[in-house]
């Protein structure tokens, strides 16, 4: 029996991420950092993680972010996920790293009640429209900045995001229904949507951010949330 040529999604992902760059226009006051060009141990870890989760071809549904953090995939080049959890959970060290991110923290939590990582990534592939970590220069250093924050910087790197979109669908996504993260987050998809009918069914669950900083005495109810909603697939 022949070995089938056509590569898994892990190798699909780790081929995206070595040729990921952005060589756009930005507003003076943002800048874009590449994790997979500022370590070397970055690119080998992200390498572990696919090829340890996703060495199959099976369909998966899309489970979108903003854009990765400095402390989160900005590091790792996992979405979500921050050294802790990648060694803890994950089973993969990171040895030139050691980070912490408030919303690798709630989105482990489900991924421990949705059955664990194994059976958590066979369903489900996270990533952002943006893949890169974006930050607003200033004079104390740079901070994590959101796509949507400034309209000028949305639609400098909007193109940007619908080719990545694209890209990520590519890899044989179930694109039947897509998982948003944030509300925010969720308006500006819409829109992209609405332009390229790429998803049939949006569904919005709160970022993990965010229930983490305010709504972290009804933490369990959120995971129930996510658990209900991801459970459907």
């Amino acid at each position: 029996m022949k070995k089938s040529l056509k590569k898994t999604i892990g190798e699909q992902v780790v081929a995206f991420n070595k040729k990921l760059r952005y060589s756009g226009n930005l507003p003076e006051e943002f800048d874009v950092l590449n994790p997979f060009f500022d370590n070397p141990e970055t690119m080998e870890v992200m390498s572990n993680f696919y090829q340890k989760f996703y060495n199959d071809q099976n369909q998966r549904k899309f489970i979108i972010g903003i854009n990765p953090s400095r402390h989160g995939a900005g590091v790792t080049g996992v979405p979500f996920t921050d050294t802790k959890r990648l060694e803890s959970v994950c089973g993969i060290e990171m040895k030139s790293a050691h980070t912490h991110e408030i919303s690798s923290v709630f989105l482990y939590s489900v991924i421990e009640q949705f059955g664990g990582p194994e059976e958590f990534y066979k369903h489900f592939y996270i990533n952002s429209p943006f893949p890169l970590a974006i930050i607003r220069k200033t004079i104390r250093g740079g901070l994590n900045a959101n796509y949507y924050d400034d309209k000028n910087l949305f639609a400098a790197v909007k193109p940007f995001m619908i080719q990545s979109l694209k890209d990520h669908i590519s890899l044989g996504l179930d694109t039947s229904e897509v998982f948003i993260l944030g509300k925010k987050n969720a308006t500006f998809i819409d829109k992209i949507n609405s332009q390229e009918k790429f998803f049939q069914k949006l569904t919005v669950l709160e970022h993990p951010r965010y229930i983490q900083q305010y709504k972290s005495k009804e933490k369990q109810l959120y995971i129930d949330k996510y658990i209900i909603a991801l459970n459907k697939v």
